[in-house]
């Protein structure tokens, strides 16, 4: 209220110039941090006993600052976790990273320059370790600025020597269970990383490759099956430098194939492309002269077009007709397809390319040395000069990209370690564990599980120094494995100790000791250690069990696995595999996934577009509550767009949320509950709508907190504060604030509904505004709480009761009425001959044609009159010209013309019988009779 009402101040609840609620969340967040931290409320809002709930953190990459990605994911985990503890659940978070792998020894490797090369492996790994750990303390200190409450002083790394421990435990059991082998195939291969890579390191960009038609002449057995004097097998294929790899051409046994005579010779093509291959090598005139099934042709031979080299007509059902000639160039040192089918007919598996790209000896010495996208140029020329060559263009598609180099990969066939899918019962274990597991979104389940079933056997061997060794030993004459329990168990239990630098730092002989050596009869054989590290994304796989399994107050399987989407070709898959292998069950019970955050466009974001949002710049500008806020009000099911205006508009979502907490603690200051609450059965009747409301949005709020639907909960809790309470229900109950004496049940009935209110509104948005909620809390009375942090408390107790539809129904319809008249009153406020400056000025009449209505109306007179929230209020049996009608409610007319009489100074409503009171000339009779109680 204004100054102008200070005589009348002593009975009135105006707000306290004392009290403030100012914003500034960037200055006041790490203030709050400090506390949490000095009284320990992570700690102590974990409940030893009680039920709990585990939320497994996948862990992030400690390489660069944390990027809106990151915040995503560590917001929505912490929002679950802390409405979990409010819901009585033992839910600690222990974070976590990933600590190993090539991106990090690339970095060292930048930093130390021509150094390196004279450098011991161990001193490598010790730059590594001291490189990662820098990484893990800043991400930490972003995550923790976040408002995010973990185990930070005890988080898990894969670098530290019990995880890595466990990580060995892990691989002795898949490899004890048959999972684990050794084999040449063809794998993704980086030649700038130099190392294998797994598919979870694959990404596929557009990348211009240049095709060629290319024809094999069939040799003197596949022209006497055929009855042809001279034939080609014509391929086609997008890249040339695999042509040295060639040794079989794949037919398809059901496809129809022809031999077409061309001025380019005969040539063999599968019937169902011929119209178009022949079309896309500018051949016309093309005549059918022979027809074959494919499964006639197989086991004929043909000539290599430049090696000294015989290959095989074969057949494979993974020859389609979607494009090319039907005849599949197969060479199964370079290709998964290629290989499997080649092997199934014993063909022996080359590969002429070495670990930096360049071709071999193997690939003819006119192409030997060249790295492999300029070999293609060279085929080319020498197929076109040879007359092999049949057509060739440049065309633009998909190709695999290395992930962190993001440069072009190759199939390349190389010695590697696996575990094995293909031909075990890893697959199926996988895919019926996966029947029990919930996911969230539903789609999740179809995608997982498609990726299970046609995943090929998992490569886990690296070629590179930082990481955990694979803990095989061999004979170093013979190339044995030696590999059996007890040695593992020695290098295990020396790792738990040492870290995996003890791989490293000790020979064979010291890492497994005399006593073994003696009983294994290894003492007079020269040993060797395996040289290849473990794939990272083994590293992170295992968190399960190095992890869940290690730290006494946790337990496996997870409650919750929750990362972005495409974790479902990495951590969610890689975490499946190595619990199938090695314990047989799930390692979570529910996958939940978030999409992607990218720009204002729809784009990924990218630092050489410049289009990142960083979002320590939102937290210093706008506070981490309005990023939380941010994260909790996109669907996260799909991906997320983020910008200036997006959050500018969050931050005006909170003003209003803020405004409204702002103004009812303004309002119950002098509030006490234990003493000035009134029962239910004594409030007014908006006090038990609100109520009802207020309930309403209790039950609505759990539910989508059970559901991880925080958006659907926002936009609730956003209404609610911002429509129902601020501009309907505060708005109308001002009167009884202001006007009636301070300790009348009218008013003290507003105010424990205020106080109702806002006691549930602060647990509920809590998890989510927990700076807001625990600033909001500290202001509470004492009364109203049962702990010092709002993250200590309890989740709000239902009050059934407190749920009137039948009110509901009614104050719907009061509601309807009530847009109506602001809509009149609105327009009486507005132009040049404005009728009233605000609704008090206002007298307020009603035609009502519509029966039904009009007995609500008069049945509801003098409610409806504290709604509207006018000085008079007629319902008038006939309409004049001046009524408006409504826009909304049919059979309705109103009509604003200013109040008779005069303005009581005190309640601002007007009045014709002023100054009943001679002491109190200048108000109402309603106002004396508070005054002169």
């Amino acid at each position: 209220m204004s100054e102008e009402k200070k005589d009348y101040g002593k009975t009135l609840n105006l707000p306290k110039t004392s009290f403030q609620m100012r914003a500034n969340l960037a200055g006041k967040e790490p203030q709050m941090l400090n506390v949490w931290r000095k009284q320990n409320i992570y700690e102590k809002s974990l409940k030893e006993g009680a039920k709990q709930f585990i939320l497994h953190d996948g862990p992030p990459y400690a390489n660069g600052d944390i990027h809106i990605g990151h915040a995503l994911n560590k917001i929505l985990k912490d929002i679950i976790l802390k409405y979990k503890r409010l819901q009585g659940f033992d839910a600690p978070y222990v974070p976590g990273w990933d600590t190993h792998g090539l991106p990090i020894e690339f970095k060292v490797a930048e930093e130390l320059g021509d150094k390196i090369k004279d450098m011991h492996p161990l001193k490598i790994r010790e730059k590594c370790t001291k490189y990662a750990k820098k990484w893990v303390e800043k991400q930490k200190e972003g995550f923790k600025r976040l408002g995010i409450l973990g185990e930070w002083d005890n988080p898990y790394l894969t670098l530290n020597p019990e995880y890595e421990a466990e990580q060995l435990e892990v691989f002795k059991e898949l490899y004890e269970n048959g999972y684990i082998f050794k084999g040449l195939k063809p794998i993704h291969w980086s030649p700038v990383s130099k190392t294998a890579l797994a598919e979870a390191e694959i990404e596929y960009h557009n990348h211009k490759s240049p095709t060629m038609f290319l024809k094999m002449e069939a040799n003197p057995d596949a022209l006497e099956a055929m009855d042809v004097e001279e034939a080609s097998f014509v391929i086609w294929t997008t890249t040339p430098w695999t042509i040295p790899a060639n040794m079989a051409i794949c037919l398809n046994e059901k496809f129809d194939y022809g031999i077409y005579k061309t001025s380019k010779g005969n040539l063999i093509l599968a019937e169902g492309l011929a119209e178009k291959a022949l079309a896309d090598m500018g051949i016309e005139g093309a005549e059918l002269i022979k027809k074959f099934k494919g499964g006639e042709l197989e086991k004929l031979t043909y000539k290599h077009p430049f090696l000294d080299r015989t290959g095989l007509i074969i057949l494979g059902d993974h020859v389609t007709l979607e494009a090319g000639t039907g005849c599949v160039h197969t060479a199964p040192g370079h290709g998964q397809d290629d290989y499997v089918v080649a092997t199934r007919y014993g063909i022996e598996v080359i590969c002429p390319v070495d670990q930096d790209g360049h071709l071999t000896d193997e690939a003819g010495e006119r192409f030997s040395g060249m790295f492999y996208q300029k070999a293609n140029k060279a085929i080319l020329a020498y197929m076109e000069e040879t007359g092999h060559l049949l057509h060739t263009e440049v065309i633009e598609h998909s190709y695999p990209h290395d992930w962190r180099s993001k440069t072009p990969v190759i199939f390349r066939a190389t010695e590697q370690w696996f575990v094995k899918i293909e031909g075990s019962d890893v697959r199926e274990k996988a895919l019926k564990a996966l029947e029990d597991v919930e996911f969230l979104p539903a789609w999740g389940r179809n995608r997982l599980t498609t990726m299970m079933e046609n995943r090929p056997d998992w490569c886990i061997s690296r070629q590179r120094t930082w990481g955990v060794h694979i803990p095989i030993f061999y004979n170093n004459k013979t190339g044995e494995e030696i590999f059996n329990s007890e040695i593992a168990d020695k290098v295990i239990a020396l790792v738990k100790k040492e870290g995996s630098a003890a791989w490293v730092k000790y020979s064979a002989e010291e890492l497994i000791g005399e006593e073994l050596l003696e009983k294994y009869n290894l003492k007079d054989i020269e040993l060797r250690k395996e040289t290849n590290i473990m794939d990272v994304w083994f590293d992170s796989g295992v968190s399960h069990r190095s992890v869940l399994n290690t730290r006494d107050y946790l337990r496996r399987p997870a409650d919750l696995y929750l990362e972005g989407s495409d974790q479902h070709r990495g951590w969610f898959q890689t975490s499946l595999l190595t619990s199938i292998g090695s314990t047989g069950d799930a390692p979570y019970k529910t996958i939940l996934t978030h999409g992607f955050v990218n720009d204002k466009d729809g784009k990924k974001m990218s630092k050489s577009v410049g289009n990142t949002v960083d979002p320590m710049d939102i937290i210093n500008t706008y506070g981490a509550d309005i990023l939380r806020l941010w994260c909790a009000s996109v669907d996260y099911s799909d991906d997320v767009r983020i910008s200036d205006n997006a959050i500018k508009q969050i931050s005006e979502s909170y003003r209003r949320v803020r405004n409204t907490a702002r103004y009812i603690l303004g309002n119950t200051n002098d509030f006490d509950p234990a003493t000035d609450k009134v029962a239910y059965e004594d409030l007014t009747e908006i006090d038990k709508w609100a109520l009802h409301r207020l309930e309403t949005l209790k039950t609505n709020v759990t539910a989508n907190y059970d559901k991880y639907e925080f958006y659907n909960l926002f936009n609730d809790i956003h209404y609610f504060a911002g429509i129902e309470m601020s501009a309907f229900y505060l708005d109308i109950i001002k009167d009884r604030l202001y006007v009636e004496k301070t300790d009348s049940v009218a008013r003290r009935s507003a105010q424990t509904v205020m106080h109702e209110v806002l006691a549930a509104m602060t647990k509920m948005i809590s998890p989510v505004l927990s700076f807001t909620a625990e600033e909001i809390w500290g202001k509470l009375p004492e009364a109203a709480k049962d702990t010092d942090s709002v993250l200590l408390t309890s989740w709000y107790e239902a009050n059934p009761e407190w749920i009137n539809e039948e009110l509901g129904t009614k104050w719907d319809e009061i509601s309807k009425l009530r847009k109506e008249v602001n809509k009149v009153l609105e327009k009486a406020r507005q132009g040049e001959n404005k009728i009233i400056g605000n609704a008090l000025d206002a007298k307020l009449e009603l035609h009502i044609a519509d029966e039904k209505l009009k007995a609500f109306v008069e049945s509801n007179k003098e409610l409806l009159e504290m709604v509207f929230l006018v000085s008079q209020f007629d319902i008038v049996n006939e309409e004049a010209e001046e009524f408006t009608k409504a826009e909304e409610i049919e059979g309705l007319s109103l009509r604003v013309s200013h109040a008779a009489g005069e303005k009581c100074e005190r309640c601002w409503k007007y009045s014709e019988s002023l100054g009943t009171d001679t002491e109190y000339s200048d108000i109402c009779p309603r106002c004396t009779d508070v005054m002169t109680k």
